[in-house]
């Protein structure tokens, strides 16, 4: 196979005639002649130039009013006839009904267990399971697998959180066990059927573009307010990775290994028990890992239907604007986030680590160390007294914070000499970026902006994804939500751009220097690991709520995943590619720009979809703390229980989710011809 061809340089920037100094400067094409050169952005230039003079020659963008259709009526009649009928209908009594007893007693089963080891069995037994999947024995990853393990639970009590953390642990222990489960059968059907993953994708991929905030509503309306609805709520959040990453294992294994098996005459089934999901094991674990972190970040939030636990915690903190209150279960938070997320990531590389293979012959005996030791626990525990934390162990750190904020407010907000102060940063932010992109958004006609989406989303995908972008659009504003929309369109792109700016900046710089990423790795593990609700809590106390703290909030939840695709774009550039530019005499400048940068443009476009939809789905969250818009119009309508108001809040934002994936995601054609 011949090798890639090798970008076009521009020459090096001196030459034996002319000496220092850029070459062809009076060759370089105009930038009417470029836009000529190139028909898909002459296309979105003259779009965007309609939508613009539109904007300037009518000032208004208003959705017309026949249009639009009552959608709250029929929502809110929905809820009264579930409300009516939810102890009479056979569908509640003899289907819904059984699943919501099921989900609570369950539940309620594993909190009873968790109290009945006592504190300091649970925390026997989660060490002894970190140092399990650690790989056991004196390893250097079982024991400092096991020593996080040892430090959260520890810490959990210290902050005095034990009670609504074993209640976050027991319904966490329920959901990760269904989604794994419906997300392990889903990736069988999908890896093994090419009719079923042809079914599926579009599915997961509707599902991996909606915030968590959309997944609420539903379920509230069906289950009530309490455990079956979050539990239900955060099952079917969970599932799309342990599905998807299933189905990928199971088409990706090794075509030598199965051939193999078929040639001993092995039977389908046993060339997928014995073959193909050994094979898969090490993407299956990666699914789980990814299916417990959306556990616990949807349990985190769902905590606004009745969830409980620590999410229960920070909603009520958050609601009196108590940063204080609000922080101390947010680290618990973290922490367990972190320790899941190290003892599923070990157990993961035990399974690539040969010297792990010694420490199995006996699986048998080490269950039977993690049971005996967390027995031998328990007992202790029972004959001192001891099941809950003791009080007097408890550290309080409420009242420390809360100066600090009170600092804070005091140094940093305001006032600050030259700088103005954190406050007066958002306050600007708002002014001069927030609010004159929502005022040209909706200044510009309506149809205008559904051109400049089809035109994109057209580029980007060809004619399906700008037919779903289209109709997403004139879904919003068929249901009167046309400027609030908007209002949410404009911190979503106001956030995306610094997100980009940052994310790039950051990604190109760790992907061309070693020591940069050696030394962000474990800033963004960590900031991988939280869940989003935990970013508005810095946010109140830096900038008093409002929409710049949703957009902050939203920058630091989406960074992380920009800045790794960016450096993981710039570090898998063709070495070939890489090597004739140097040869050619590129500067290190020109190799990024002329060589890196262009390779990369698959991962980049990711960078951007996966900028977009996280930041999105931190704009929604970020109604809590007065963002406004649609978020608040959710949020409003769970506190309230006007099912009416959030439901058709949560299909805007369903469809703002799915124009914004449409636009960024390119299709499958024009992904080839980029490469």
């Amino acid at each position: 196979m011949s090798a890639a061809p090798s970008p076009v340089l521009d020459k090096p920037n001196r030459s034996p005639d002319r000496g220092p100094g850029p070459a062809n400067d009076d060759a370089t094409p105009s930038l009417p002649a470029r836009l000529l050169a190139s028909p898909r952005a002459l296309a979105v230039v003259v779009a965007l130039l309609v939508a613009v003079v539109s904007a300037a020659v009518t000032g208004t963008g208003v959705w017309p009013h026949d249009l639009t259709f009552d959608a709250q009526s029929p929502l809110d009649d929905l809820n009264a006839w579930l409300v009516d009928n939810r102890t009479t209908h056979p569908l509640f009594l003899y289907f819904l009904l059984h699943i919501s007893n099921t989900a609570q007693s369950s539940v309620d089963a594993v909190l009873s267990g968790l109290e009945a080891l006592g504190f300091i069995g649970v925390t026997v037994l989660a060490v002894a399971l970190a140092w399990y999947a650690g790989g056991a024995g004196l390893r250097r990853r079982a024991l400092r697998t096991a020593g996080t393990a040892l430090a959260t639970f520890v810490a959990i009590g210290l902050l005095g959180m034990w009670e609504p953390a074993m209640e976050t642990l027991a319904l966490m222990v329920i959901c990760v066990l269904v989604a794994a489960l419906l997300g392990m059968l889903l990736g069988l059907a999908a890896g093994l059927s090419d009719r079923a993953e042809r079914l599926l994708r579009p599915v997961f991929d509707t599902m991996q573009v909606l915030p968590a905030f959309a997944y609420l509503l539903p379920f509230v309306l069906i289950f009530e307010v309490g455990t079956p609805a979050a539990l239900v709520t955060t099952v079917i959040y969970a599932s799309p990775p342990m599905a998807r990453l299933t189905s990928l294992g199971l088409r990706g294994a090794d075509a030598a290994a199965l051939e193999a098996s078929a040639s001993l005459g092995a039977s389908p089934w046993q060339r997928l028990w014995t073959a193909r999901l050994p094979l898969a094991r090490k993407q299956m674990m990666l699914g789980l890992n990814q299916t417990i972190m959306m556990c616990l970040s949807m349990v985190v939030l769902a905590s606004m239907i009745g969830a409980g636990g620590l999410g229960d915690a920070i909603y009520t903190a958050l609601s009196t604007i108590d940063v204080g209150l609000a922080l101390v279960p947010g680290i618990a938070i973290v922490l367990m986030a972190i320790w899941l997320d190290r003892t599923t990531s070990a157990a993961g590389e035990r399974l690539d680590d040969p010297a792990s293979a010694g420490g199995d012959r006996k699986p048998w005996l080490l269950w039977v160390i993690v049971l005996g030791s967390t027995a031998v626990a328990t007992v202790i525990g029972a004959a001192l007294g001891r099941k809950e934390w003791p009080e007097g162990w408890v550290v309080p750190i409420s009242d420390p914070i809360n100066a600090v904020v009170d600092w804070v407010e005091e140094n940093l907000r305001s006032g600050v000499p030259v700088l103005g102060g954190t406050k007066t940063w958002g306050e600007g932010f708002a002014t001069y970026v927030i609010n004159p992109i929502r005022d040209g958004l909706q200044a510009t006609p309506w149809w205008s902006l559904l051109l400049v989406v089809a035109v994109v989303a057209y580029l980007v995908g060809r004619w399906r994804a700008a037919l779903a972008a289209v109709l997403a659009l004139g879904v919003i504003g068929a249901m009167g939500l046309w400027t609030r929309s908007l209002d949410t369109l404009s911190q979503v792109i106001a956030g995306l751009v610094v997100t980009l700016i940052l994310g790039f900046a950051i990604g190109l710089l760790a992907g061309r220097v070693d020591s940069v990423q050696r030394a962000i790795r474990p800033v963004l593990d960590t900031m991988q690991t939280i869940p989003p609700f935990i970013y508005l809590i810095p946010m109140i106390a830096f900038l008093d709520g409002g929409r710049p703290a949703g957009v902050a909030a939203a920058v630091l939840y989406a960074l992380p995943a920009v800045v790794r695709i960016t450096a993981q774009g710039i570090r898998t550039t063709d070495p070939a590619a890489l090597e004739a530019s140097r040869s050619l005499g590129a500067s290190t400048g020109q190799q990024l720009r002329q060589v890196q940068v262009p390779l990369a443009r698959p991962a980049l476009q990711l960078a951007v979809n996966q900028g977009l939809v996280l930041v999105l789905a931190m704009v929604v969250i970020g109604g809590m703390v007065g963002g406004g818009a649609l978020g608040y119009d959710v949020v409003k309508g769970l506190a309230k229980g006007d099912l009416g108001l959030g439901m058709t809040a949560g299909i805007a934002i369903v469809c703002l989710g799915i124009v914004l994936d449409r636009i960024s995601q390119p299709g499958k054609d024009v992904k080839e011809r980029n490469l």
